[in-house]
């Protein structure tokens, strides 16, 4: 399976702000990038390059096998882009809006109107299809502007930070949308600086920071990269707590934490599931009860800020790369 977005040795600069600082990627064919990383880091502007829309200082891009520094127009015609800024003209209708991209794909204007019904229906935007779009809500304008993405139905669909600004149930049901997408074979490269949403629907993650890709791998990978699987046990009396530590030590990978007034221990281990079971078998050998038990991994906030050194929400100042 050949990559649908390659990049090489990407390079650019704004002034004395490196933006891009050698970037490679490579993206299979129905797969989903997502790429991580704080405002500033690079995401943007990578995006703009690979969909034609920035041309870079150095480095070379294929979209599908079309180079796109030599054929943009070309490029254009397999990709799809949804911003971080819903990019609808406010004074078309939603329907008026798609025919439009329609148009521009010069698709015939029969089967853009046919697209455009069904893109209507498939974002649950048909009730509002002819009311001008600058009467749509926040989440309205963003799943307008995906559905404007798709109209020609391309290979590979740029997504950068779509769901930047909105509230949780409208985020939500982009997710589905985007899932079903991947599903159905799209090939997809996301841009979030939301460890959650990089978590749940990219299949692979490639961490940006300061224009560069500092990790690159599944979130699992990246989990196991900087390893903190820890058990944590609640026991039910403040007394038990020493004989729950003598069950713990044994599987520990160093000393376990004890927070009194909690009355948790704390283990960092290896071995993962197994070795949660070999400890609830243990103290319940030992009639040790306990109020909580399970096995903690590390998340992608703790994968970020063990690779960057800071948060991910963090912003530069000045422009946003």
């Amino acid at each position: 399976m050949g990559a649908a977005i390659r990049a090489e040795g990407l390079m650019k600069s704004f002034g004395d702000i490196r933006a891009l600082d050698g970037v490679d990627l490579a993206v299979p064919e129905g797969a989903v990038l997502g790429l991580l990383g704080p405002n500033g880091a690079g995401k943007s502007t990578a995006v703009r390059v690979l969909t034609t829309l920035l041309r870079p200082d150095a480095g070379s891009a294929q979209i599908a096998g079309v180079d796109v520094l030599r054929h943009p127009n070309r490029v254009r015609s397999l990709i799809g882009l949804c911003g971080q800024y819903a990019a609808v003209d406010e004074y078309l209708t939603g329907r008026e809006n798609l025919q439009m991209v329609g148009e521009l794909y010069q698709m015939r204007a029969r089967d853009a109107k046919t697209r455009a019904r069904e893109l209507l229906e498939w974002f649950d935007l048909a009730e509002a299809a002819d009311r001008p779009a600058k009467t749509y809500s926040g989440g309205m304008r963003r799943r307008l502007d995906l559905a404007a993405a798709l109209v020609a139905q391309p290979p590979v669909i740029f997504l950068d930070e779509p769901t930047t600004g909105l509230d949780p149930r409208t985020r939500l049901a982009l997710w589905e949308l985007i899932e079903t997408l991947a599903a159905e074979g799209t090939t997809l490269l996301l841009t979030t600086q939301y460890l959650e949403e990089a978590d749940r629907l990219a299949h692979d993650i490639a961490v940006v920071d300061h224009g560069r890709v500092i990790a690159r791998g599944s979130a699992d990978d990246l989990k196991a990269r900087i390893g903190g699987e820890r058990v944590e046990v609640v026991v039910h009396e403040r007394e038990l707590i020493g004989a729950a530590v003598a069950v713990l030590t044994p599987y520990g990978e160093g000393r376990a934490g004890v927070e009194q007034h909690t009355r948790r221990i704390t283990v960092p281990v290896s071995g993962g599931a197994r070795v949660l079971a070999d400890v609830i078998r243990e103290l319940d050998r030992r009639n040790i009860l306990i109020d909580d038990i399970g096995l903690r991994r590390p998340t992608l906030d703790d994968v970020f800020l063990s690779l960057t050194g800071h948060a991910a929400e963090e912003t530069d100042p000045g422009k946003d790369a």
